[in-house]
């Protein structure tokens, strides 16, 4: 059967005029978004003096880049129908096996890259489990997400292995044109989803997989491996948010990420990707990302306790689920 391309709604894969961004449910979401998060930062400098200062905004973006780049890459994944727990365990996995393998006498980038292609293959595996056996994949990365936290904890006993390496480090710590390392990594990799989502043919796969699996595949589209290929993604922004958090911290934790995994479906959810595929925006997911992480530092200025913080994100989560719902359910009427 010939391949067609599929044809997208304006407000998710093709660039159109002002109106027509004013129009798109999509873009609408974010610029409400983006109020918000005006509203935020002035509400936090009223209540308190150190919270707008540059110090602190960059501070920001540097402790929510690793998040960002699992959140990126988990917006075109899920906009395709699929999900990926197990993202946050292989981020920590990531950090293990490079300090395991340094420790071992191999050279610090190598080991980057075998951990790296340690995390591909688990994406490698959620994909062929979650398209071709048709598994549910919140079971299947609910499932590897186990695997992968386990495979950390017996590599290091539970125990967290330092990292301090001249050059390393810096990808978690340095700055370029005084901006922090890990923010410029997020902003690119941001810029690249966009220009792919929007431009390209693999994009315009990825809504129609999502939109209607069964139709694209009647048409011809891979929708299978465009689905591989997003598990494959997915885990390796996994894999390079967890050497970036090993850098940053200058040690390897089996758990380090395992507590942002909330904050990663979070961020997508409310940033305006449907849980129900076929819709949503990378920029959309970046806002929420900056929403979330200044949040998160407002209050701690605020001396909030850290309890109160574990509510606070678990209501957004709730909220982002909440708000998705009436989304779909007023683009339907």
């Amino acid at each position: 059967m010939s391949k067609v391309e599929p044809s997208m709604s304006t407000h998710d894969a093709r660039p159109g005029m002002f109106k027509g961004i004013l129009k798109s449910p999509t873009a609408s979401s974010v610029l409400i978004l983006l109020g918000f998060y005006v509203v935020l930062l002035v509400v936090f400098s009223v209540l308190s003096p150190y919270f707008m200062t540059l110090r602190n905004m960059l501070a920001i973006s540097s402790n929510v880049a690793f998040i960002g780049l699992m959140a990126a890459a988990g917006t075109p994944l899920i906009i395709a129908g699929g999900l990926d727990l197990s993202v946050a365990a292989v981020a920590g996995l990531t950090g293990v096996v490079i300090a395991v393998l340094y420790s071992l006498g191999v050279p610090v980038w190598i080991a980057v890259l075998i951990a790296v292609l340690i995390g591909a293959c688990v994406g490698a595996v959620n994909g062929l489990l979650a398209t071709f056996l048709k598994l549910n994949p919140l079971i299947v990365t609910l499932g590897t997400m186990s695997i992968v936290s386990g495979f950390a904890l017996i590599l290091t006993g539970g125990l967290t292995k330092p990292l301090m390496i001249d050059g390393f480090n810096w990808i978690g710590s340095g700055r370029l044109f005084g901006v922090p390392v890990p923010a410029v990594l997020m902003v690119v990799v941001y810029i690249l989803l966009a220009v792919v989502m929007r431009n390209t043919r693999f994009g315009r796969y990825v809504f129609a997989a999502g939109g209607n699996a069964e139709a694209s595949r009647l048409l011809g589209l891979p929708v299978q491996p465009v689905q591989i290929a997003l598990y494959i993604i997915s885990a390796v922004s996994g894999a390079v948010a967890g050497t970036m958090l090993a850098a940053m911290l200058g040690a390897a934790a089996p758990n380090a990420a395992a507590s942002h995994l909330l904050t990663v479906i979070a961020a997508i959810i409310l940033g305006g990707t449907s849980l129900q595929g076929g819709r949503g925006s990378v920029w959309g997911t970046l806002v929420a990302v900056l929403i979330l992480g200044t949040l998160n530092n407002g209050l701690t200025l605020l001396d909030v306790s850290s309890f109160w913080q574990d509510v606070t994100r678990g209501v957004v989560l709730l909220l982002a689920v909440g708000v998705d719902q009436v989304r779909r359910q007023i683009q339907e009427k």
